[in-house]
């Protein structure tokens, strides 16, 4: 899936708008792929789902800046991070001032509506094809319906309720949509994860398409989140949480990598713990992340080293580990020295932590980094399935599969760890911040589960209210949804 799929998803929108402007152009276009002369071949088809795929990384893109760019968002507003570089999102990192023309807001939904047009219209077109066979279509509709929920469940968690759309614009009279209920927006979200469940996609892929593994993966922590807040479901979706992601940890297709450094090996990408992958490549497709999260100031460790300083973990964040956790040691998930680039034999010590879990090897002499980026961990999987039971059993659990999900993640890191009779949902919950850090997940569970980590206290507490380490002021509920920005309500009265 390593091609550039941006051209071809802009050509599927752009015919379908001017498509329907024939009429009024009293031509017919001639610069632009229309989707009535498409779908002709499997390939064709297969490169119209590679575009769908477009969106997973749009929030990823640099913004006007040094190592800007909207996905730190989703970390600086938690509370536990920083921005060691100064100027830019600072607002962000307060939660003050913050306006809906701010670029940002536009970025994410721009990441959830453009590609949500791909889906449909993908969607629609391969339903209604006769050149390949009633396997190969459910397969490739497969994918589609769990990107489409992927971009939904983005959505609905970010902005709340939004228009709900299944079907591809061909008019300007399905355009201004009223916002649809959270509500409806997860049904939807859950019934095309269950269409996907009966694709017959594999289990596995290790070109990075989705699979049956992602699938159910993410249909788990769907579960797990009607259970919280907004809809607060309650025990039953606790209980379907962990009856899904148990599919998936005795399905035996994944399992934890033996040491940290292993996430970061090129050559397990796509296979092992990484259950699902943003896909990069050096020359169509870099990874922002390496040279983002640079120290700053300047330290000589990569040969482009001077656009760093985007994101970092907080002091009192990266100090709430145990001394004995394996993930604060240097170059685990963090370091606080390096070798200089090119003089291995001198190193150089920072003025804080910084995060290493995206450091390529590569990219340090190449000044390019074509790693990918992962977006299901197996980790996250366990910690949903261990979480899940202690809710549904009222705050703390015995059941042995959610005991041995929580003990695989925590005895990683804690090795002489030994396996106890019960956990509680505080103890999971805290076990999240540590390991999934800086993976764009936390703020989610913040506000699902309307709980924080007091990390100076070592203990959770309500969200609302709590004053986390770089915040000016305590969360509040005005704090929990993004701003719809300015320019679609403006298209759009009904957003308002």
């Amino acid at each position: 899936m390593k091609i550039n799929i941006k051209k071809l998803c802009l050509l599927f929108t752009l015919a379908g708008l001017l498509a329907s402007c024939n009429k009024f152009l009293e031509e017919k276009p001639t610069g632009f792929i229309s989707t009535n002369a498409y779908y002709k071949t499997e390939s064709q088809i297969r490169a119209a789902v590679n575009g769908a795929y477009l969106g997973l990384d749009d929030m990823f893109t640099a913004d006007i800046g040094v190592g800007v760019s909207a996905v730190f968002t989703l970390e600086y507003i938690t509370g536990y991070s920083v921005r060691p570089r100064n100027g830019a999102d600072q607002a962000w990192l307060d939660m003050k001032n913050l306006i809906n023309t701010d670029g940002r807001y536009q970025t994410w939904w721009n990441a959830t509506y453009y590609p949500l047009e791909n889906c449909n219209s993908a969607i629609a077109n391969i339903s209604k094809t006769t050149i390949i066979n009633d396997e190969a279509k459910n397969k490739y509709l497969g994918e589609l319906y769990f990107l489409r929920a992927w971009y939904y469940f983005q959505g609905v968690r970010l902005f709340g309720g939004i228009p709900l759309k299944t079907t591809p614009t061909t008019d300007l009279t399905n355009i201004q949509l009223p916002k649809a209920t959270e509500g409806e927006i997860y049904d939807q979200i859950v019934s095309d994860l269950e269409a996907a469940e009966a694709s017959g996609l594999p289990w596995t892929d290790k070109s990075g398409h989705v699979t049956m593994g992602a699938i159910k993966s993410l249909l788990a922590h769907v579960y797990i989140t009607m259970a919280g807040f907004p809809l607060s479901k309650g025990t039953p979706y606790y209980q379907k949480a962990y009856e899904k992601s148990l599919e998936v940890i005795q399905s035996g297709k994944f399992s934890l990598f033996n040491h940290y450094s292993d996430l970061r090996d090129p050559a397990l990408q796509n296979t092992g713990e990484h259950i699902f992958m943003l896909q990069h490549n050096e020359q169509n497709s870099n990874n922002i992340m390496h040279f983002f999260l640079m120290p700053y100031p300047e330290a000589p460790i990569s040969v482009n080293y001077t656009g760093g300083g985007g994101l970092a973990p907080s002091m009192a964040f990266y100090q709430s580990y145990a001394p004995d956790d394996s993930r604060k040691n240097n170059q685990q998930f963090f370091y606080t020295e390096h070798e200089k680039y090119g003089d291995p034999g001198q190193i150089i010590k920072f003025r804080q932590p910084y995060i290493y879990k995206y450091w390529d090897e590569a990219a340090e002499s190449t000044g390019k980094s074509g790693a990918n980026f992962s977006l299901i961990r197996y980790a996250g999987v366990l910690l949903d399935c261990a979480e899940a039971k202690t809710q549904a059993d009222g705050g703390q659990t015995s059941d042995p599969a959610a005991i041995d999900a929580y003990y695989l993640v925590h005895h990683r890191a804690v090795s002489d760890y030994h396996k106890p009779g019960s956990i509680s949902f505080n103890e999971v919950y805290k076990e999240r911040f540590w390991e999934l850090c800086f993976e764009f997940k936390t703020w989610y569970d913040m506000v699902r589960t309307r709980k924080a980590f007091d990390v100076v206290n070592n203990k959770v507490v309500n969200l609302i209210g709590y004053k986390a380490p770089t915040r000016l002021e305590p969360f509040q509920e005005k704090d929990l949804l993004f701003q719809i920005p300015f320019n679609e309500i403006q298209k759009n009265p009904n957003l308002k």
